[in-house]
């Protein structure tokens, strides 16, 4: 195992850093949720740590660990308040984007403080006008989790061409500093409610060709920041590392969830026994621990694949790609099936306001309103390869 994987004094010093936060973020929780924002003291306390360093380049002060590395700190914060894993997994994970920008950009964003972190919103609705040296950005983009923490924004737009003017294959995030946007308050939903996800308004800035990046050269992993950053970490593609902070937020939920459930069980009475001697209430327990445990293990497993090719220099099969995608994507739903047998073997006191269970179900539930945890169409994708069509997408 090399120095920046799971088994490096490093990577068990972070985990057992966030594993320690447990406390601190529990007690915060329901105030982040109030708030709609997680607390300063918890963003302050994951820069301490170290977490937003886990996938940064080392020339700007970070680690540049393997993702299992980072995910699994993600998942111990998961466990105690879900939003926070949230944040910090979508926020956390920019730094590795902006790694395979122009050099020139992670040089705008970090010359003078490279702790300073980027929001994003990827879906495609900007509004795009080519121009010398760039481009003119507009639009509303919702959904950017933990804005109010960030000095920067990554936007998604689709550039329009003669005989394009929409075409997916053109997309490209665009990074925006704060001072050419606005934050929408509008963050009013019943799960997640501390990740601050609220919108974005852009009213036709200039953005600099160097500040943006195409999702093909992040499909082929071929990217102008690999003249810089050359590690095999940012090698990897650009969507096989980004959807995992928010599968990874939804898992560390389910066993946050599992543990509440072990609580009922202690103490819930059904009939004259202890709900923790009911043979069902033991088998659902076990069979959630085994679900969590093995969804951890393919993800860990996924991203081992995908590192040791990427050391080796050689390309990670298309095939295996839409594989890791689903199996990222699929986590939500068993997540959240497993979670709502939980909630149903805890009996009416489980749906009472101030239940941890149902906190945690409500997160898995909003966790799956984001694109990238839809299992349906990366199913569709990959049994339609299976069958022997062609790969449909050109985000893995």
């Amino acid at each position: 195992m090399n120095d920046y994987g799971l088994e490096s004094p490093r990577a068990r010093e972070l985990i057992d850093a966030a594993r320690a936060m447990g406390p601190a973020l529990t007690q915060r929780r329901s105030q982040c949720k109030t708030d709609r924002r997680v607390s300063d003291a918890t963003v302050a306390d994951f820069e301490k740590a170290g977490f937003f360093k886990i996938l940064q380049p080392e020339q700007w002060g970070g680690y540049a660990m393997d993702p299992q590395v980072f995910y699994m700190v993600g998942y111990e914060v998961a466990q105690f308040c879900p939003s926070s894993a949230w944040i910090l997994g979508v926020i956390a994970v920019h730094n590795w984007q902006l790694a395979v920008f122009d050099d020139q950009a992670a040089q705008d964003v970090w010359t003078d403080d490279p702790s300073v972190l980027i929001s994003s919103s990827y879906a495609p609705v900007g509004k795009v006008k080519v121009v010398d040296g760039g481009f003119r950005l507009s639009g509303r983009w919702s959904f950017s989790s933990g804005s109010e923490h960030c000095k920067w924004a990554f936007l998604g737009a689709v550039v329009p061409t003669p005989e394009a003017p929409f075409d997916m294959a053109n997309y490209r995030t665009f990074l925006v500093p704060i001072e050419d946007y606005e934050i929408a308050d509008n963050w009013d939903v019943v799960g997640l409610q501390g990740t601050g996800s609220h919108d974005i308004v852009v009213d036709d800035v200039f953005v600099p060709e160097y500040r943006t990046h195409k999702s093909m050269d992040g499909f082929l992993c071929d990217n102008p920041g690999n003249a810089v950053n050359d590690a095999p970490l940012y090698r990897m593609p650009f969507m096989q590392v980004f959807v995992r902070a928010v599968c990874t937020a939804t898992l560390g939920a389910c066993e946050g969830a599992l543990q509440a459930f072990i609580e009922v069980a202690k103490t819930r009475q059904v009939g004259p026994n202890k709900m923790s001697n009911d043979p069902y209430a033991r088998q659902l327990a076990a069979e959630v621990r085994a679900s969590i445990e093995e969804m951890k293990l393919t993800m860990v497993r996924n991203f081992d694949a995908m590192m040791e090719s990427c050391r080796s220099g050689e390309a990670i099969p298309v095939d295996s790609r839409v594989r890791y995608r689903y199996d990222s994507a699929v986590v939500a739903d068993r997540c959240l099936e497993l979670s709502s047998r939980m909630l149903k073997a805890s009996g009416s006191g489980g749906i009472r306001k101030g239940s941890e269970l149902l906190d945690f179900h409500l997160d898995m539930l909003a966790s799956q309103a984001h694109v990238a945890n839809n299992s349906v169409p990366f199913a569709n994708n990959m049994g339609g390869m299976m069958f022997g069509e062609e790969n449909l997408d050109y985000a893995v």
